[in-house]
């Protein structure tokens, strides 16, 4: 009995000692929310009790030491509450009337200390709706064009119009925008938002978005709202919607296009001197040509004042090599070649030989076995590139450069004969022997054979290809 009169009249005291500051919680609107009691740093078995309240007269549960926890009758928390060991508060399914300030009041060493939390409850808003939706706005007079509205949010939800992605603002002349937040018996926010707008032409094909922007969920878009606008034609244009630069045989797509709204179905094109009426806005003028040069025009149908013309290019290059195909030349003689470039523009002109690039046009003087291969000519302008090639084929009889012995192992002896001729000349040699060559390359190619002498012997080389032949002989001995 001392016990129990001693706790309650610590419960009816003023406090001696309170936690400074005020802790704050935010929960989702629907979640379990978990309060702490100072954090959670009790020891169960250093606590006598525990109450949990909110406002301040708000009861919600007791928890006494070693017993139950006895919850209040109260019909907002008795069949959603409970305590943890820890003295935490277990609220389930929170509303918006839980956006309270809930205080753990703890009798602990004969103090009563107090900590109150603040909980903020949030609510994401609903999907947008785009609702009062107009069809066609006239120019210089105010149209209601739409009502976007979002329900069920906390705090409520702000709507900003955008126009092209620009947000939109109230200037008390072209744009009017009226918003509303109205809140419910359950404390949730309905925003609505209404557009006026005052149309100039340049607002055809213009998208206009509403968005719902809050503090706790993404931003939501609606679809892009495009509205009519409605005026006469007061000039058009003329725009080439092939891509260029333009090379003879291409096709060049003409597009002719009006200010007015709707626009117009059909239009007139002057190509070459000649009205041709289609109903369409586009016109291609196909396989181009030179001659295809010039400026041309579109107009409307039963206006041709109102027109618009633009020049069109047609490029061209036409190269002609003096040389092309297989070229046969005898060594030593010469060749001239040459490149005639007719073109639209300036023309860039590169030579190379196989892989290798020259740095000027090929000028042979005296023609030698190297100079044989294949040789291109690129020439390049405005996006145009023409390739002309040929071949080289320098001919010549055989001659041999050299023919020379070695030692080889033991009693063996190495003889090579290098010939130089085109085509690859062919070797023949007086003795047996072991032969190979080497690869044929700039018109010279070595023909080795390893012999084994059993005395002084004279050796002879004989070179042949289709245009003649050579010989060279050599004294090999027996002797080391």
């Amino acid at each position: 009995m001392h016990r129990t009169a001693l706790l309650r009249c610590l419960l009816s005291v003023s406090l001696m000692n309170q936690v400074s500051g005020l802790e704050t919680l935010t929960s989702k609107y629907g979640d379990p929310i978990e309060i702490p009691c100072n954090k959670g740093q009790f020891k169960e078995s250093d606590v006598t009790l525990v109450k949990w309240k909110y406002d301040k007269d708000g009861n919600i549960l007791v928890k006494q030491l070693d017993q139950n926890a006895t919850i209040s009758t109260d019909v907002n928390y008795k069949n959603r509450v409970s305590i943890k060991k820890d003295f935490s508060l277990i609220i389930t399914q929170v509303t918006m009337a839980d956006q309270r300030t809930f205080t753990c009041m703890v009798v602990w060493k004969e103090d009563i200390l107090e900590y109150p939390v603040q909980l903020t409850i949030y609510k994401v808003p609903s999907r947008l709706q785009i609702t009062n939706l107009t069809t066609a706005m006239a120019i210089g007079k105010p149209t209601m064009l739409a009502q976007c509205r979002t329900e069920g949010a906390s705090p409520a939800a702000n709507i900003t119009w955008f126009k092209n992605k620009t947000p939109l603002m109230t200037d008390g002349a072209a744009v009017k925008i009226n918003t509303n937040v109205d809140v419910d018996e359950t404390r949730l926010s309905t925003t609505t938002s209404t557009l006026e707008y005052t149309a100039v032409k340049g607002d055809i094909d213009t998208k206009f978005t509403c968005q719902v922007q809050h503090i706790w969920s993404a931003n939501m878009d609606s679809s892009p709202l495009v509205f009519t606008v409605n005026y006469a034609t007061e000039k058009v244009n003329l725009q080439v919607v092939s891509q260029g630069p333009f090379k003879e045989g291409d096709n060049v797509t003409l597009k002719c296009t009006a200010d007015g709204n709707p626009p117009p179905s059909s239009y007139s094109f002057y190509i070459d001197g000649e009205k041709k009426t289609v109903d369409s806005n586009i016109y291609t003028l196909t396989n181009v040509t030179r001659e295809n040069t010039g400026d041309y025009k579109c107009s409307l149908v039963d206006n041709e004042d109102i027109a618009a013309s633009v020049p069109i290019t047609v490029e061209y290059l036409d190269v002609v090599l003096s040389t092309t195909g297989k070229i046969v030349k005898k060594l030593g003689e010469s060749l001239e070649v040459t490149v005639d470039v007719k073109a639209s523009g300036a023309a860039q002109t590169s030579w190379k030989k196989g892989n290798a690039k020259l740095n000027s046009l090929p000028k042979f003087d005296k023609l030698t076995y190297s100079d044989s291969g294949m040789y291109e000519c690129v020439v390049s302008m405005a996006g145009l590139k023409e390739t002309r090639t040929f071949e080289l084929v320098v001919e010549g009889p055989p001659v041999i450069k050299n023919l020379i012995k070695e030692r080889g192992e033991g009693m063996t002896k190495v003889l090579k004969c290098v010939a130089e001729g085109s085509p690859k000349p062919t070797v023949q040699w007086s003795v047996n022997g072991t032969s190979a060559e080497s690869a044929y390359e700039h018109g010279k190619v070595t023909y080795s054979i390893i012999i084994d002498p059993k005395g002084n012997l004279t050796v002879s080389c004989t070179a042949s290809n289709v245009l003649g032949s050579d010989i060279k002989s050599i004294n090999v001995s027996a002797l080391v």
